[in-house]
């Protein structure tokens, strides 16, 4: 692998210490697993383990204008938000279809951080300064200044408490405060990409070693796990959480993807509002289901989908789920082929291979943490 051109984390230098075996992601040198995905997924799902996700994007934006400006980037609405509240949401191009999705963390009224996926920062940058110019705002990509690790599963809170004064427990579900751990000043929001209760910590560049070093090292009984972006993967598409450029794209649209929660077409307007609410009366020609493969076999992104001889669609992720121990997908089909129970095939390396719709998502954990998630506020 030629790393020469690819951008490294500021933990890149302990990868290392950790056993990590690196692979390209986003233009990034990344981590694909430290131990096994298998147990940094079990982990994950029974005790805690810990991110580097510091190659996401994050953007200042502050002025008069942020939220209106906010307001007409994206498809959710944003005049929802209030200090110390993260919102999801998809931001689209006049076609309707994926720019990309995003974080947005509301300070105050006149100031957000606008959290961005990493292979499209340059690419979102460009689009958001195109349209900023109509409004009193200013935008200041934080990237290189910012570091971030996310801490998830069951004992996410139990673990983060022991190193901050923050009272973890007053931070509900997509909420976010600031505040000291390890003396290291951060942001600590709650959301999360794994299905499972967690935190993430924004801080800076030159913290991102001492937080890493002190979590793992910590000799508790949890026993916190360093992860990478394999169990991260298998953990979101289980909790059928989409991925850019796989269930979301800029050919796959956010009601497509089955996001119509985060989209808000009584809004007064966003760019893309017209093109999303055609799909909505009209009605859609195909979106996003799960399938479960019955048979040997893994399915794999861009693997054909069939109902007999009629070519339906697309696999847009799959893998095989540590947590039901059986191959899951999600695709892309024509929408009479998506009821739930209905038999398909999927070609699996020229093998036609049958797998059924199922309802998603895959895997959800058995109680909700810290509290009943509120309609639109969740991640997906």
């Amino acid at each position: 692998m030629d790393t020469s051109a690819l951008k490294r984390t500021p933990l890149y230098p302990l990868y290392t210490k950790y056993g990590a075996k690196v692979v390209e992601f986003g233009g990034w040198e990344m981590p694909v697993q430290f131990s096994s995905i298998l147990k940094e997924h079990e982990a994950v799902r029974t005790r805690v383990g810990l991110f580097d996700v510091s190659h996401m994007g994050e953007f200042s934006c502050v002025g008069p204008g942020a939220m209106s400006f906010l307001q007409e980037l994206v498809t959710n609405d944003v005049f929802k938000l209030v200090p110390g509240r993260a919102m999801y949401s998809p931001m689209v191009n006049a076609s309707g279809t994926t720019v990309d999705d995003l974080l947005i963390y509301c300070f105050t009224p006149t100031e957000f951080w606008i959290v961005v996926n990493a292979g499209n920062i340059d690419k979102d940058w460009q689009w958001m300064n195109s349209l900023a110019n109509h409004h009193e705002v200013t935008l200041r990509d934080i990237s290189s200044q910012t570091a971030l690790l996310a801490l998830q599963g069951p004992l996410a809170q139990s673990v983060l408490q022991r190193f901050t004064p923050v009272d973890l427990s007053t931070i509900r579900f997509y909420r976010f405060a600031k505040g000291d751990v390890l003396g290291v000043p951060c942001v600590i929001s709650r959301t999360g990409y794994t299905g499972e209760d967690g935190f993430e910590l924004y801080a800076p560049c030159e913290a991102a070693e001492k937080l890493w070093s002190t979590i793992l090292a910590d000799k508790s009984a949890e026993g916190v796990v360093p992860c990478g972006l394999g169990a991260r993967d298998t953990l979101r598409l289980e909790a059928t959480l989409p991925l850019y450029g796989h269930e979301l794209t800029e050919e796959i649209g956010p009601l497509e993807a089955g996001l119509h929660a985060f989209v808000k077409l009584d809004k007064e307007s966003f760019v893309g509002k017209d093109a999303l609410a055609k799909q909505a009366k009209e009605g859609l020609s195909r979106r996003v289901v799960g399938l479960v493969v019955k048979e040997r076999g893994i399915p794999r992104a861009g693997y054909r989908v069939f109902q007999g001889d009629k070519d339906i669609g697309h696999v847009t992720s799959g893998t095989m789920s540590p947590t039901l121990g059986e191959p899951i997908a999600l695709a892309i089909l024509e929408t009479p082929y998506t009821s739930v129970g209905l038999n398909v095939e999927i070609d699996i390396r020229g093998k036609r291979v049958s797998a059924t719709v199922v309802e998603t998502p895959f895997y959800r954990r058995s109680k909700e943490t810290p509290k009943k998630r509120d309609q639109g506020e969740d991640r997906r």
